[in-house]
This record gives C-alpha cells, structure tokens and sequence, in this order.
C-alpha cells in the first residue's frame, strides 16, 4: 500500500466509510484496508468528526480551538517528512543575478542584491587589483 493509500483510507474511514466501501474505491484488498486499520487504531464506528493525523507517522493529533491546525506530531516528524518531500517546499524567493566578476549569470536565493555568483568571484575581485593591505610594505 503506497503512502497516498494510506492517508487516503485515514481520511475515509474519519468521514464514516466502512473496511468494504474504502477497498472498493481504491481497489485494493478488504482485509489489507482492515489490517491497516487495526494497526493505525481506525477500528470501530467511525465517526463523522475528522480525526487529523500527522503526516509522517499517522498518530492522531490534538487539535484546539482557536489554535492553527497541526499536522505534525513533534519536530522530529516534521523535519523527517520534507526531508523526504523537498519538492513540495514552495521556494518563491529566486531572483536572477549577473555575476560582476565573471558576467555569468545565476539563480539567487532569498538575497535580492546578490552581486557574486560564489566566495571564489568575490574574492578575486576584491584582490584582482594584486598588492597587498598592508600600508607599511611596498
């Protein structure tokens, strides 16, 4: 059973459906629908309330009221499940750069006046005068 599956049955056995009408609708087995449940503590009558479970390990979470709805247990889950999705991460901040050294250009992150395309440009164009800082040698 895929991880999609997974939460799929989570979320259809929360809205009331039984072990039979999940098996169907996702086209898997009866009983691999009835022991997943079993294992996941989604036995018995279901109730109609949404049950929210994390989305790594698939504990139920607490939910409160007038509080931002959780979907992690604990920062251990949460670290673990975008190190294992990064390409859901939404990285709007990219700006395109030139380079002042090199005149390649480049993708910067989250730095908008970004002028150097890496540490090695950055240096060589501070020292590309040649000499040395120091004011007492020649």
């Amino acid at each position: 059973m895929t991880d999609a599956q997974k939460e799929q049955v989570r979320y259809l056995r929360c809205e009331g459906l039984g072990y039979g009408a999940i098996a169907t609708r996702l086209g898997i087995s009866e009983n691999t629908v009835k022991s997943f449940c079993r294992r996941n503590n989604l036995t018995g009558v279901a109730s109609k309330e949404p049950v929210v479970v994390c989305r790594n390990c698939g504990r139920p979470l607490p939910q409160y009221p007038k509080r931002k709805q959780r979907k992690f247990c604990s920062e251990a889950c949460r670290r673990a499940w975008w190190k294992l999705h990064p390409e859901l991460i939404h990285k709007a901040a990219f700006y395109p750069a030139t380079c002042a050294h090199c005149g390649q250009e480049f993708q910067s992150y989250g730095n908008r006046k970004r002028k150097y395309c890496s540490h090695a440009c950055y240096i060589a164009a501070r020292f590309q005068k040649g000499g040395t800082h120091d004011k007492g040698t020649v």
